[in-house]
């Protein structure tokens, strides 16, 4: 059988790493776009046998250099997203909507069997954060562009290679109080990559054209509780503070003269809505690949990292946990 060429954006970040290995295995060739190969490729390189994939260095917006690449690809898969906005032109409306636009032209000019987006839950009526709209209008463009497109939205993806619960445990193991904006009542459906990206591989396997699907983990867990057993995880104890909203938004505003912000007013925002299934379009699992691993058992994984003792801590650890 004849591998499939698969044409990835995004291929550096924990979702693209674990699908490179994931579709490379599964006898897929893939071609990772990226746009600093000095810095990206020692990372990209390691995730598949030689043979099975290419490194491009690329501009997202060098339509000529990527207009090459589709036209030996079968599939495209766009992982591309950022959080915040810097000032070197990664905005949300560059970086969700006119690059998922152009990237479905060229899908459907080039006429590939399938392009994949991937794009966020929660974004639903959201019209007060400039991220949600970004990629909603993102979605509308990629949908008028290429209607056989399939949009994936998931929920918090996280795992070993994450920026959300690893920076967390950093920040627990760190602060002696943390706070809860919202008061920590703000739902999310956490999916693991490994449960993603066997959602990916379905669907690109099975040619299935579904437009919009919720990409989903198999329990519903507020923010509060998320923290709550990172620290259980981490064996460390903090005072969870609910902060006022006027002092969120004044911390928030802080935090964006930072390089990396730990969160930004826009993200606060967005923090309002619950990331949650929305229950208007089809979920992994009623595509027939439910997610099977569970937050706190794959936490509890990686955790040690953060705990005293590290590894040597794991036996002590596990028959604590065995005994609640």
């Amino acid at each position: 059988m004849k591998a499939k060429n698969c044409l990835i954006f995004g291929g550096s970040g924990q979702i693209g790493r674990n699908l490179i290995r994931k579709l490379t295995k599964n006898n897929y060739r893939v071609t990772v776009v990226t746009r600093n190969i000095h810095q990206k490729s020692y990372i990209i390189k390691t995730q598949a046998n030689a043979g099975y994939i290419d490194i491009v260095e690329s501009k997202i917006f060098d339509e000529k250099k990527i207009r090459a690449l589709f036209a030996k690809a079968d599939i495209c898969i766009n992982l591309i997203g950022i959080l915040f906005e810097n000032k070197k032109g990664n905005t949300f409306k560059n970086i969700h909507t006119v690059f998922p636009s152009l990237l479905a032209k060229l899908s459907k000019e080039y006429n590939l069997k399938h392009f994949v987006h991937v794009s966020a839950l929660g974004i639903n009526g959201v019209t007060d954060s400039n991220y949600a709209k970004s990629k909603t209008e993102g979605e509308n463009e990629v949908l008028r562009n290429f209607p056989l497109a399939t949009i994936l939205r998931p929920s918090i993806v996280y795992s070993v290679d994450d920026n959300f619960t690893t920076n967390f445990m950093t920040l627990l193991s760190r602060l002696p109080f943390f706070p809860l904006y919202y008061s920590g009542s703000t739902r999310f459906t956490p999916i693991h990559c490994s449960d993603l990206t066997d959602t990916i591989h379905h669907i690109i396997s099975n040619n299935i054209n579904s437009n919009i699907i919720e990409c989903v983990g198999p329990e519903e867990i507020t923010f509060k509780e998320i923290i709550q057993k990172l620290l259980y995880h981490i064996d460390k104890k903090r005072l969870l503070i609910p902060i006022p909203l006027t002092i969120a938004k004044i911390s928030a505003s802080f935090f964006e003269l930072m390089p990396n912000p730990i969160i930004t007013k826009d993200q606060l925002r967005l923090l309002r809505y619950d990331n949650v299934p929305s229950g208007k379009y089809k979920t992994n699992s009623d595509i027939g690949v439910p997610s099977v691993r569970y937050f706190d058992n794959e936490i509890k994984k990686y955790s040690y990292m953060w705990r005293e003792g590290g590894q040597f801590s794991t036996d002590k650890y596990k028959s604590t946990y065995d005994a609640e």
